[in-house]
C-alpha cells in the first residue's frame, strides 16, 4: 500500500481514494485534503471517468480531522479543507465508499455526498461536532436532516452519539451491510457494473437526484432541457442500435 497518506490509483475506470493512515485511524491533514481534492477534481473533468470510490486503511475510515493539524493550520479562504469540500459538491463523478469501522466527523459528512456506501457490519457513524464545540460542516445541517428528518437529525447532531451499522442503514444513510472485510469488494462491483453504463447519462442523473430545484415543475424543466441533449448524443445513439442488434452497448 505504500507510506503516502492517501493512496490514489485508477482501476476500471473507477479513481480510488484510500485514506491511508491506520495508525491515526486515517484523521484527515490539510496535505490530506490537497491531494484527495485534487483527484476528485481531476475526475470531475475526465469523461473515461465514472465513479470515484473512496476507503480506509486499517480498522477505521476516517476519525475527522486531524485535530494537531487542525489547529496549527489557522482556517483560511485558500485552505485546503475547502477546496476538498467545494470539490465534493461540485463533482459530476458518482461517489462511492466502503467504510468500516469509526466514521466521525468528516468521515461521516463525507458520506452525505455518496451515491452509494457500503458498511462493514463494525461501521459506526458519529457527528461529533457539538461535542468538540464545532458546528456540522459540508452541508451536512442541511444533508442529514433531508436523509433522516429533522427530529432524528437533531439528535444526532446535536448529542454526537455513534450510529451502529443496522441502524445506519434503517435510516438511509448507508446503502448496505456487509461481513466485516467484505464491504470495499461490494463497492468495487457497484462501480463496475456503473462503469458499462451511458457515462453522460449516468452524470446526469446523479445531476438531477442531488439537484436543488424546488418544485414539479421546476425540476421537470430541468429534466427536459438534459433529456432532449441526450437524445441527440451518440451514447444514446449506441444503446438503441445495440438494442435492435440485441448487443451489449459500448460505451467505452
Amino acid at each position: 500500500m505504500g507510506s503516502e497518506p492517501v493512496v490514489i490509483e485508477v482501476r476500471d475506470h473507477v479513481v480510488e481514494i484510500r485514506l491511508n493512515r491506520p495508525d491515526k485511524k486515517n484523521a484527515v491533514t490539510s496535505a490530506m485534503y490537497a491531494a484527495i481534492a485534487a483527484a476528485i477534481e481531476q475526475a470531475g473533468s475526465d469523461k473515461a471517468i465514472r465513479a470515484i470510490l473512496f476507503s480506509g486503511a486499517g480498522d477505521a475510515f476516517c476519525a475527522g480531522n486531524d485535530l494537531n493539524d487542525f489547529l496549527s493550520k489557522p482556517m483560511t479562504a485558500e485552505s485546503p479543507v475547502l477546496r476538498f469540500l467545494a470539490a465534493i459538491a461540485a463533482t459530476p463523478v458518482v461517489m462511492i465508499a466502503a467504510v468500516q469501522g469509526a466514521c466521525v466527523g468528516i468521515g461521516a459528512t463525507l458520506l452525505l455526498h455518496c451515491d452509494h456506501v457500503v458498511a462493514a457490519a463494525t461501521t459506526t457513524l458519529q457527528y461529533n461536532f457539538v461535542k468538540i464545540a464545532l458546528v456540522p460542516e459540508a452541508a451536512s445541517s442541511l444533508l442529514l436532516p433531508r436523509a433522516v428528518g429533522r427530529l432524528k437529525a437533531a439528535e444526532l447532531m446535536l448529542l454526537g452519539e455513534p450510529v451502529e451499522a443496522y441502524e445506519a442503514q434503517a435510516l438511509g444513510l448507508v446503502s448496505q451491510v456487509v461481513e466485516d472485510g467484505d464491504a470495499l469488494g461490494h463497492a468495487r462491483a457497484f462501480a463496475a457494473k456503473l462503469s458499462v453504463l451511458a457515462p453522460d447519462a449516468v452524470r446526469h442523473t446523479r445531476q438531477l437526484l442531488r439537484s436543488d430545484t424546488v418544485g414539479v415543475q421546476a425540476r421537470m424543466a430541468e429534466e427536459n432541457a438534459i433529456f432532449v441533449r441526450q437524445l441527440a448524443s451518440a451514447e444514446f445513439k449506441e444503446a438503441v442500435a445495440a438494442f435492435m442488434q440485441k448487443r451489449r452497448p459500448n460505451f467505452s
